[in-house]
């Protein structure tokens, strides 16, 4: 047997962030409740699945998506779940600005999932409100996929301070009207990229360059929240689409911008330097987020249905090292649908090949009704349910993910093994003092059909301050030691 994990666990490496305690784990609202929201039993089963702690994966962060609504005389968008109502219509422009009004009736499916998850996680539920694009008529192309030539700024000169109105009242609204306060905002996502082209068949998107037009929406934000009323709401960004793009980003800021944000919320799509934008956010004494990723890649060696589920377990553990971020959240958890009839006169692309790499943890059959779970599910669950809100992340191994409850006395240990065989491991908790504390071990691996999911093992002993055990080949190992 091979040591493939060797390491001492070290408080001294916890993360700095929100004063040391992990805020959760979660998910991105874009798209997948604008599909299903239609239907109350799929979004009941969601609701369930995804955010239920004891029966589900126990998620408790929502990036929800407050869709800018695009030009009803557009059909270009052609995913069944990505053209997300707006609540603007009837605008019109004048040399006194930007006018509109509000039907509060649009995006009813994403609110109604919203709804059964505020009902089924709780009060604890934290939600962000996030924005792809401005409403339609506030963009330079007239078009809310993004700007003609994809590489410029797409809102328009004067309409900042209309973006950031419209921003505001919806978060006002759903705080008087819905009662779902949003505990950050963001105007911007992925802004500093050359991904949003006008008239794209894909989602919405606006392009932000970094500097001056991120920081003066940044601004614009915070000033029509206050005026709202709204000071408690925090200001996040910039969701760049990667690390190296995020530190560009923040390091391009106004002062004045830079102190406006609380948190650095930033996806990993485009791996780069994790511990220099860890150390920017904390010179800076920021909050710091990973707040959007997923990809359609496989790790393992024959693992069939396992690949998926390996290659998101060694993405949580790199980005969590790497980062030691107070969240971490998933870009959505359902990316495919299975419907005979379409959506909106679309297709939908049916369930992908779960021996292969996909988008997702699940995917939503409209006909049956039901949501038709992958591997990737409960990979996410071996971590989600287990490292959970106020524990402490602890910088660990490569292959391995750890986190302290100080009051709990429960230290969680996730070890993955993308090997073909079996392989053996040590860690060192000398600093914990847990010898005599119970091992509850718990295992994912094989398939839907016939493999493990959240199998509870054998429980042990720990009788030293070394921890040894042996990890099944293509698995991912969940160890919860309590004192």
């Amino acid at each position: 047997m091979i040591a493939f994990i060797d390491c001492h666990l070290s408080l001294k490496k916890c993360s700095p962030f929100n004063g040391g305690k992990f805020e959760g784990w979660g998910t991105s609202f874009c798209w997948w409740p604008n599909r299903i929201g239609y239907s109350d039993e799929l979004s009941e089963q969601a609701a369930k699945l995804f955010f239920d702690p004891k029966e589900g994966l126990g998620l408790n962060i929502i990036r929800y998506n407050i869709g800018g609504g695009d030009d009803p005389t557009h059909h270009h968008i052609t995913r069944t779940d990505s053209m997300v109502p707006g609540y603007a219509i009837n605008p019109s422009h004048d040399a006194n600005g930007y006018h509109w009004s509000y039907d509060w009736n649009a995006d009813q499916n994403q609110r109604n999932v919203l709804m059964k998850v505020a009902e089924c996680y709780g009060k604890d539920l934290i939600v962000e409100g996030f924005s792809n694009s401005p409403p339609y008529f506030m963009t330079n192309s007239g078009c809310s996929s993004g700007s003609v030539n994809a590489g410029e700024n797409n809102l328009r000169e004067d309409a900042y301070g209309a973006f950031a109105s419209y921003l505001a009242d919806v978060a006002q609204h759903f705080s008087k009207e819905w009662g779902i306060h949003f505990q950050s905002m963001t105007a911007m996502n992925e802004p500093d990229t050359e991904y949003w082209h006008a008239l794209s068949d894909k989602q919405e998107g606006c392009h932000f360059d970094s500097g001056e037009s991120q920081s003066v929406m940044i601004i614009a934000l915070r000033n029509a929240l206050d005026e709202r009323g709204l000071n408690d709401i925090l200001i996040s960004g910039t969701d760049e689409t990667g690390i190296d793009c995020q530190i560009n980003s923040i390091n391009s800021l106004s002062e004045a911008a830079r102190e406006t944000i609380t948190r650095i919320d930033t996806h990993s799509y485009l791996e780069g330097d994790n511990e220099g934008l860890r150390k920017l956010a904390q010179s800076y004494y920021k909050n710091l987020w990973m707040s959007e990723v997923d990809g359609g890649d496989t790790s393992g060696c024959n693992a069939g249905e396992m690949g998926a589920a390996l290659w998101l377990a060694n993405k949580i553990i790199s980005d969590i090292n790497g980062l030691l971020p107070a969240a971490w959240v998933l870009w959505q958890v359902i990316d495919n649908h299975i419907s005979s009839d379409g959506y909106m006169g679309n297709k939908d692309n049916g369930k992908p090949d779960y021996t292969g790499g996909y988008w997702g943890l699940a995917t939503a059959d409209h006909d049956s009704k039901k949501i038709i779970l992958s591997m990737k599910y409960y990979a996410m669950g071996q971590f989600s349910r287990y490292i959970r809100p106020n524990d402490t992340i602890i910088q660990a191994g490569k292959h391995v993910i750890a986190s302290w409850n100080q009051e709990e006395r429960k230290l969680v240990l996730v070890m993955v093994n993308d090997t073909n065989e079996k392989q053996s491991c040590r860690v060192d908790l000398d600093e914990f003092a847990l010898k005599g504390a119970k091992i509850c071990p718990i295992r994912t691996s094989g398939s839907i059909e016939n493999g493990e999911h959240w199998n509870q093992l054998e429980s042990s002993v720990l009788t030293e301050n070394i921890f040894e055990t042996e990890l099944k080949e293509n698995s991912i190992t969940t160890f919860v030691i309590r004192k």
